[in-house]
């Protein structure tokens, strides 16, 4: 619902003491290298010169022009030593994600001037961010073309894809959480105090009213979405075409509301009030919300709808999240678990062999979809807290074959499951995760240097051995 594109001020930095032509040839060097990844940059080539900042008192200038231009994120090369007091004040100014780095010095010339000192700039510039209390990212000093600047670079923009979309955070909340599910319970004046995330409430009437609206004018949206799922061969005869049309009128009732309110997920009493109003569950109306990237989560769980939201913006929304109960163990395998909904998870997740239908959730009422996702790595992650503590978990996971169930669901494999369960038992997580494919843990990792008062929790890999995949 929100523009996730990702601006970043690029602001070389070099010291006046070295070689300017050699710090000008980097500079350009690694500007072509960003430009030919397709990056927005945000240049400072009308500060002077070079298009370098290495006067402090050129600082205000940057900030301002950064802030006209909407800047969501620094990238400060050294281009030799740079300047750090400059480097640390534009970082305070702006609060973003940063990004330092430089390009591996070459030998010394041919009188042994050395002409660069660009390692020993950052450890200057990275003691004076720390002074400044400025959290950065930090890539190994490397060479342009190296790997591990093309890797710590994707992985830098998009932890700042991950703190923009938190920084900005709105989640719907349609009717109060279920009677019977404490586990959902969510201070919301702690979300927005500590992080700045807004509740925003609304009734269920208005969105049952809204709903009814939508089918008794029978439109031609509502038409076409219908003709959609047709299209995709999802067996819906189980539930008949009018419980169908309250589905589809279901799902633009929320949409028009989550666009009104500009809003980043949506968390809904999904039973029982909603069936008993309105004679359907919204199962179905949930996963094709998602599948438009508007995640939907159950049980009006506002912690749930946040993890949805981080792990979305951890794949720059290329893909859908899916939106899981963890259930039982595998009844063969020690170390795989069933991630599993009544049918909220997107069709366009579902594996090609898996049949799709929507069905009767027992005898009581119709909305749930029925379908296997495919297979692939999983990224699993839960943001959660109690006691005036956050933290986020997560870990990767691969998809295996397991027995058949009702609902949306997918057997994923890790390597130490009574490893996971034990961090989720002693908490302060529930049973409710996000899913998407990928391996995104040092995305978030790295994001949660830019979160105060959010503590990464990885499982697998652990902590180590992210710091390790970063560095290497």
């Amino acid at each position: 619902m929100k523009d996730f594109s990702i601006k970043l001020g690029f602001v070389p930095t070099r010291r006046l003491a070295f070689n300017a032509d050699e710090a000008r040839k980097y500079k350009n060097m690694i500007r072509d290298k960003l430009l030919s990844w397709k990056i927005d940059l945000v240049d400072i080539d009308w500060l002077n010169e070079d298009g370098m900042l290495y006067d402090i008192q050129d600082v205000e200038k940057v900030y301002k022009y950064f802030l006209e231009k909407d800047v969501d994120a620094l990238f400060l090369p050294h281009c030799n030593f740079g300047t750090e007091s400059a480097v640390a004040k534009l970082g305070k100014l702006m609060n973003k994600p940063l990004l330092l780095w430089g390009p591996r010095d070459d030998a010394p010339i041919g009188n042994e001037i050395r002409a660069r000192d660009t390692q020993c700039g950052l450890f200057a510039t990275s003691k004076i961010l720390r002074r400044f209390g400025v959290p950065f990212t930090y890539i190994t000093n490397s060479g342009i073309e190296d790997s591990v600047f093309e890797k710590g670079f994707t992985n830098f923009l998009r932890a700042a894809f991950v703190v923009k979309a938190f920084r900005n955070m709105r989640i719907g909340m349609i009717s109060t959480r279920p009677g019977e599910f404490w586990s959902v319970m969510t201070n919301e004046g702690e979300l927005l105090e500590k992080f700045g995330i807004e509740v925003i409430p609304v009734a269920l009437t208005e969105i049952i009213a809204s709903a009814r609206k939508y089918k008794d004018k029978n439109s031609e949206t509502l038409k076409a979405v219908i003709e959609d799922i047709k299209g995709k061969k999802i067996d819906y005869s189980a539930i008949g075409e009018e419980n169908l049309k309250k589905i589809v009128a279901l799902k633009l009732a929320m949409k028009k509301w989550a666009e009104e309110e500009k809003l980043s997920a949506i968390a809904i009493q999904c039973w029982m009030a909603l069936p008993d109003e309105y004679g359907i569950a919204p199962c179905f109306a949930n996963a094709m919300l998602t599948d438009e990237k508007i995640p939907v989560v159950c049980e009006t769980d506002i912690h749930g709808a946040i993890t949805a939201v981080m792990l979305q913006a951890a794949n720059m929304h290329k893909e859908p999240i899916f939106f899981a109960d963890l259930t039982i163990r595998h009844p063969e395998k020690n170390n795989s678990e069933l991630l599993w909904h009544c049918g909220n998870f997107p069709y366009s997740l579902k594996a090609k062999d898996s049949l799709a239908s929507i069905r009767w959730h027992g005898e009581v009422f119709p909305g749930i979809a029925h379908w296997k996702l495919k297979g692939g790595e999983i990224t699993v992650l839960r943001f959660d807290g109690d006691n005036g503590s956050y933290s986020l978990l997560m870990g990767h996971a691969h998809s295996i074959e397991g027995p058949q169930t009702s609902g949306t669901y997918l057997w994923v494999e890790v390597n130490d499951w009574p490893l996971w369960e034990e961090r989720f038992i002693r908490g302060p997580y529930i049973h409710h995760v996000a899913g998407i494919y990928g391996k995104f843990a040092p995305v978030l990792y790295e994001a949660c240097r830019y979160i105060p008062e959010l503590r990464p929790d990885a499982v697998e890999p652990s902590e180590e051995e992210l710091k390790r995949w970063l560095r290497e």
